[in-house]
């Protein structure tokens, strides 16, 4: 009795866009690209940009040719709500009656990484340079329409922001690492860890 012939199944959204990039056999090319579709896709976030820095990589793991670094790029976009804020700047903001949808969206850095990569604090302190700025959009106060007085709160905000930024008081830069669960047994999840440069007071319940 013959085996039944079982209808092929088509390729993924995913597996298409990885396969036309031509990063199918190139695994860290093939990480950035299901890290920033899940990040456009799953988690809504916009303006996603993927920023070439295996100069930096190649600081880290020393004489390797740029195409055998395990990393090789970050990717930066604005995610539609914040994804940390600092206690200190928490506790303004609830002094203030500043909501965080009251807020100009903030572009983050995202570390594309995948299950296997060998890690070390070296590592993230080569990353805590110029490129990793926060860095505020122009534009218009997302959320709901603010009331009358709030626009002086948000600018006095904005303006404590930057000082405090200088200062660090409200913490310094941070990045997000991407880890997708590849290798035996892996579904290609992606869990995102927030990396921070430095040491953050705790948080106050």
């Amino acid at each position: 009795m013959s085996q039944p012939e079982w209808p092929s199944q088509a390729p993924s959204a995913l597996s298409k866009l990885i396969h036309d990039a031509g990063a199918s056999g190139n695994q860290p090319t093939a990480t950035t690209i299901q890290v920033l579709h899940n990040l456009q896709h799953q988690h809504l976030w916009t303006s996603l940009q993927i920023h070439d820095i295996s100069d930096k990589f190649k600081q880290y793991y020393g004489d390797v040719p740029t195409g055998e670094l395990p990393i090789r790029s970050l990717i930066s976009g604005l995610p539609p709500h914040r994804v940390y804020t600092h206690p200190d700047e928490q506790l303004y903001m609830l002094q203030n009656g500043i909501r965080e949808d009251e807020l100009r969206p903030e572009r983050l850095f995202v570390l594309p990484t995948s299950q296997g990569i060998t890690f070390s604090l070296r590592l993230y302190s080569m990353l805590w340079g110029d490129n990793l700025e926060t860095v505020v959009e122009d534009g218009v106060i997302t959320g709901p329409v603010v009331g009358e007085g709030k626009e002086k709160k948000l600018d006095e905000y904005y303006k404590k922001k930057v000082e405090c930024l200088a200062s660090k008081e409200w913490g310094s830069k941070r990045i997000l690492l991407a880890m997708v669960n590849r290798g035996p047994g892996g579904d290609g999840t992606v869990v995102y860890y927030v990396i921070q440069e430095g040491e953050v007071k705790p948080r106050q319940n």
